[in-house]
């Protein structure tokens, strides 16, 4: 069993949105008070395109959009930079930027990095919504061989 002494590697998993500041905060904290080391993840789903027709060159394969990779992997570097900055105070930190499925990427950044503790926040989405998206958090929770820290993340809904 794990016990807080041995936490000295941290992988906080961002997206691109609002959540991000308050994961990397949660994330932050814990890394100062375990004096434990951060790795910053954030990663970009495959952006592609459907051709409308069939193209018998294409196979009818998805067509990667070079131009949409390029400008989510400057947000993204922007992203882990500021967040680095805003909460990092000191804290050793590694930024890793990948292109992928996020729950493998994930998976596999702890994986090689050697992550005892994983950071990430959930949107709680339910319903409908849950079954089309699936909730990557709850994947990560399924596969890792190390604990996982939920920050939820769902914003307040006004009643």
């Amino acid at each position: 069993m794990l016990h807080l002494n041995q936490i000295t590697k941290i992988l906080i998993a961002v997206e691109n949105s609002k959540s991000a500041e308050l994961v990397a905060s949660y994330g932050y904290e814990i890394a100062h008070k375990l004096n434990a080391s951060v790795a910053l993840l954030h990663v970009n789903d495959v952006p592609v395109a459907t051709p409308y027709l069939s193209d018998p060159l294409l196979n009818e394969s998805q067509v990667i959009i070079p131009e949409v990779v390029q400008a989510q992997d400057e947000a993204s570097k922007h992203l882990l930079e500021d967040l680095t900055e805003r909460f990092s105070n000191g804290v050793t930190t590694y930024t890793f930027n990948k292109l992928g499925s996020p729950r493998e990427e994930i998976l596999a950044t702890a994986e090689e990095w050697g992550a005892d503790l994983i950071v990430a926040g959930t949107h709680g989405r339910t319903g409908f919504d849950h079954f089309l998206s699936g909730s990557v958090a709850e994947k990560v929770v399924r596969k890792t061989k190390c604990p996982v820290l939920i920050v939820p993340t769902k914003e307040e809904e006004n009643d």
